[in-house]
């Protein structure tokens, strides 16, 4: 019995001792939260950086996508079904205008071209032999008259049957870079099959959807800015060239198309652009991307206020406007020359105190 009771006693005294730990470690941690030894206030607060709220500009912007066009662009193909006897063009090549590509098989032709030259050989003889008679007196000048009319029928043929083995050879129809080719002498070609592509990339067109509430602020000659996934955010400045005459009915937009000067080729037909219109620049306050939370209902900012016991965060929510160039417009909640934390937001508590690491500093505007 006695042995009993020295146990409760024993695990009575040892639960007290455990509660009194446990409370003076609560105290000591309070301690350090107001300053620790010396005071100081609330000097222990999370480290963060500080930004301040100023003037940047910013400006409305038109986005869409586009794909790109070469200036002039168009497929090689045949006209007539027939064998390649020569390619007179390399993979890639720069060609100037009516250049040969490809020469296809002409045996007739060139038969007709021997013949029609035969005929007006004969034709020839035939007019000076009249010629000479009707100059003596000796032959009408019916006779003469008709054989003129056989020497022009005859060259004429000639001319006809030369234009018939000129088309016997593809041309270009314009100066461009040639694309990729599978044809090699001996290539049996069809009508509308394809034999090169040929481009003339020295301007990219780019057509793209302007809705028509912007029709009124943009004009032929307007600068516009274009990116592509090839170049990450490398711009490609350019100019709207034209606007359609029409509005889509259904879409409620027009087309534009915009040209962008191409040196070195780096645009390529096909490239998916997307391209930006700014519509002039505004004044307005602005802070950088990292000191905005979002969530549901909306956004915030943490901004730096005094306090009895040192600096603490308060949170403040804010109406956002355009992001651009790392920095986001305050439309409302905060006054230009506010301080703010602009990193360090992630265990940041409303009323938290703040150490600001002054060497650390951000300007939201230089």
């Amino acid at each position: 019995m006695i042995k009993r009771h020295f146990f409760l006693v024993a695990a009575a005294i040892l639960l007290g001792l455990m509660v009194l730990a446990a409370v003076l470690k609560l105290a000591f941690a309070e301690d350090e939260g107001a300053g620790g030894p010396g005071g100081g206030g609330r000097r222990g607060g999370q480290q963060v950086s500080e930004a301040v709220v100023a003037q940047k500009p910013f400006s409305d912007q038109i986005r869409v996508l586009g794909v790109a066009r070469g200036q002039r662009s168009v497929n090689i193909t045949s006209s007539t079904t027939e064998l390649i006897t020569r390619v007179l063009f390399t993979d890639g090549q720069r060609v100037s205008a009516g250049a040969p590509l490809v020469e296809l098989q002409a045996r007739e032709e060139d038969a007709a071209i021997i013949e029609a030259r035969a005929n007006v050989a004969q034709a020839q003889r035939e007019y000076d032999r009249y010629k000479a008679l009707a100059d003596r007196g000796v032959a009408p000048q019916v006779l003469l008259e008709q054989a003129e009319t056989a020497l022009e029928t005859a060259q004429a043929s000639l001319q006809a049957a030369q234009a018939r083995r000129g088309d016997r050879v593809i041309r270009a129809p314009f100066a461009g870079t040639l694309g990729l080719t599978t044809v090699t002498p001996g290539t049996l070609v069809n009508p509308g099959a394809v034999i090169a592509t040929l481009d003339d990339v020295s301007t990219i067109r780019v057509d793209f959807p302007l809705p028509e509430r912007y029709l009124n602020l943009l004009r032929p000659g307007t600068p516009i800015t274009a990116t592509a996934d090839a170049y990450g955010d490398a711009p490609f400045q350019g100019r709207i060239a034209l606007i359609d005459t029409r509005v889509n009915e259904t879409t409620r937009a027009a087309t534009a198309r915009a040209e962008f000067p191409n040196p070195g080729g780096r645009i390529r037909p096909g490239m998916l652009l997307r391209v930006s219109v700014q519509q002039g620049q505004r004044q307005s306050a602005a802070v950088p991307e990292a000191a905005v939370q979002y969530e549901s209902s909306g956004a915030f900012v943490y901004r730096i206020a005094p306090g009895a016991e040192g600096s603490t965060a308060q949170r403040v929510e804010v109406e956002t406007g355009a992001v651009e160039n790392g920095f986001v417009e305050i439309l409302s909640g905060l006054e230009v020359g506010d301080r703010i934390i602009g990193s360090g937001l992630n265990r940041i508590q409303p009323g938290a105190a703040v150490s600001v690491a002054s060497a650390r500093r951000q300007a939201a505007a230089k």
